[in-house]
């Protein structure tokens, strides 16, 4: 699809702001290698070749006895044992690049745990033995996929709430303003915390309870637009050959409201992301032992005689949120009449 000259001078604006532009295709690389973490850090091999026949331990559970062992249970590729005999067995492994999942306790640390960074522990472990670039990498996903769905869903809410305000005015406008501004003046983190105290945490409850609120961002927004644009010759024009207030919303007044938009959603990201690893750090965001940034960032705090712990919690967090910042940047400025 060819697009408009607008569009088109939109993207070459964005593409002429280095900074932005690679920022975007050095966050794209690092979620693509996440997306794919499996792939890259796991204690399963990705193949297996024994006696002509190949495993998939990835896609597949397979007992020792596949190999030659002696019980009918899953097998440990990381056992010596079970290395020894696929070996034997004149058989092969291919292991991914990291040989740690986020939840692997490593059982052979030359040190009591938490580990300093070693041949075998890149980025060291945590106080429970677990990997941190698996963990890393594995959290870094979570976060991001976590931001992507929040802020997809705030802003349909945010953007239909302010185009039925901004459209049809008058008392619909007053009321709706006066609920927006008694809710927005909740303490939201507490109300945060005493909502994931009550149900037990997951991926999907912590998403409910965060777009309870995250949704007014944009309302302010799109509510200008549309109380703009309502009164224009051409909504005018439509309304009097008899479209409905739907098609005129949403056809005519939406793609001039969506400017600002999008220049306000990278930011929306941001802000899940940040809110989601402020909840983890205080132990009410998603279940124990998941893959969290938070929990990195609460064990550097607990274990000052691990630094690796803390910097590598401060180095992942910094570099995804710079990314976005610089990211949100390129796009706002791209969608500034005054740089086109």
């Amino acid at each position: 699809m060819e697009l408009s000259p607008i569009n088109r001078r939109r993207l070459e604006t964005f593409r002429n702001n280095r900074r932005g532009y690679w920022s975007l295709w050095v966050f794209l690389a690092l979620f693509g290698i996440s997306l794919m973490a499996e792939l890259v850090a796991n204690d399963k091999p990705l193949l297996i070749g024994y006696q002509g026949e190949l495993y998939s331990p990835m896609l597949n559970d397979y007992s020792e006895l596949e190999f030659g062992g002696e019980f009918d249970t899953l097998a440990d590729y990381k056992d010596p044992y079970i290395e020894e005999l696929i070996i034997d067995g004149d058989g092969w492994m291919i292991w991914p690049l990291v040989r740690f999942s986020y939840d692997t306790i490593n059982y052979e640390l030359p040190t009591p745990a938490p580990s300093p960074p070693s041949d075998e522990n890149w980025l060291g472990t945590d106080d429970q033995g677990r990997d941190l670039l698996a963990r890393s990498i594995y959290g870094f996903r979570i976060s991001v996929l976590f931001a992507i769905v929040l802020t997809l869903a705030s802003s349909v809410i945010g953007v239909a709430a302010g185009a039925v305000q901004g459209y049809y005015g008058g008392r619909v406008d007053l009321y709706f303003q006066r609920f927006i501004e008694i809710w927005s003046g909740l303490p939201v983190m507490f109300l945060l915390i005493i909502l994931a105290s009550i149900v037990e945490p997951n991926f999907w409850w912590l998403l409910g309870i965060m777009l309870l609120f995250s949704w007014m961002s944009l309302v302010d927004v799109v509510r200008a637009e549309f109380l703009r644009g309502r009164n224009l010759e051409y909504v005018r024009a439509a309304r009097a050959l008899g479209l409905s207030d739907r098609l005129i919303m949403f056809r005519h007044i939406l793609p001039n409201a969506m400017v600002a938009t999008l220049t306000f959603m990278p930011f929306i990201f941001n802000g899940a992301i940040v809110t989601l690893t402020a909840l983890d750090f205080l132990g009410f965001g998603l279940p124990p032992g998941s893959p969290s940034l938070g929990e990195m960032v609460a064990q550097g705090k607990d274990n000052l005689h691990a630094p690796w712990l803390g910097i590598t919690a401060f180095i992942v967090l910094s570099v995804m949120l710079t990314l976005l910042i610089f990211i949100g940047e390129a796009v706002r400025d791209a969608f500034d009449p005054r740089r086109i």
